[in-house]
């Protein structure tokens, strides 16, 4: 696994543009701080975002997770240009022409998937610890250490996420028509979602979440009508904004199964193409 993971970093050491969307993504990430620095005052009114509770344990794991998780498209970015590079670099033919199996190849690159999740995931734990520590109104260690498979649910999308960029990078040999297609599929399942919602009502997110893109989403679902502001709000004017916000099994082991589906079609189609 190290052999394999020296050779994918070696590459990515010497390619100024993945070094640049790589820092921009972790800037990004880092920035998801920043939203505490938000304050401002309207006349008597004093406005100062930490103040709303998004930093409270452990709500911080969800909104924080969910946030995070917007930037993916950066490091989406790194893993589709990483397989481009392959073909127009020839480092892919000559890495096999040295002796690394077309097996050995994919799995260096599921290897590289799993460690740039692995690192945002621990970067987010990091970045989420700090900010609850310091504005949470609740510091006590089963409070702090409540909800952390929120984490674990944004370890599983991003290696769902970027095995679905890999597969498109092979499938499409080039960066920008490997993002087109996947944006194309994202159309395309909008499209069905609104087919099913149109003809299956009742049963559209029992049908919807076995889509790759959909089944993404699920893991981690928005944080903002959580917010027990927003939820005092609604209940003034009527609303019920109640439902299940939790991680659920289920999900995890769809997008653990689309994640197995994009490597091995990824395997299977480099080893049917001929280089």
């Amino acid at each position: 696994m190290l052999r394999l993971l020296n050779i994918e970093f070696h590459k990515l050491k010497h390619n100024k543009a993945s070094r640049v969307l790589i820092i921009i993504y972790f800037a990004l990430l880092t920035s998801v701080a920043l939203v505490a620095a938000i304050k401002f005052e309207i006349g008597p009114i004093n406005f100062h975002v930490a103040e709303m509770g998004i930093f409270n344990f452990p709500y911080i794991w969800h909104f924080n997770t969910y946030m995070a998780a917007i930037f993916k498209f950066f490091l989406l970015l790194v893993i589709v240009s990483m397989m481009a590079n392959e073909y127009s670099n020839k480092t892919l033919k000559q890495n096999l022409i040295d002796g690394l199996s077309k097996k050995e190849f994919i799995l260096s690159k599921f290897y590289t998937v799993l460690v740039f999740a692995a690192v945002s995931t621990l970067f987010v734990f990091v970045v989420s610890m700090i900010l609850g520590l310091i504005y949470s109104d609740y510091t006590e260690p089963s409070i702090i250490f409540s909800d952390l498979e929120y984490l674990l649910a944004f370890f599983i999308k991003l290696v769902g996420f970027f095995s679905f960029g890999l597969f498109m990078g092979i499938l499409v040999k080039r960066s920008a028509f490997a993002v087109g297609a996947l944006l194309i599929w994202a159309i395309i399942e909008g499209f069905a979602k609104g087919f099913v919602y149109w003809k299956f009502r009742p049963h559209a997110n029992d049908i919807m979440q076995f889509f790759p893109l959909e089944s993404m989403a699920n893991l981690i679902k928005e944080p903002f009508t959580r917010l027990n502001a927003v939820q005092s709000v609604a209940k003034q004017v009527g609303e019920d904004l109640s439902k299940d916000y939790s991680v659920h099994f289920t999900d995890i082991a769809i997008v653990t199964f689309w994640t197995f589906v994009f490597i091995y079609l990824s395997y299977r189609l480099l080893q049917k193409r001929d280089l």
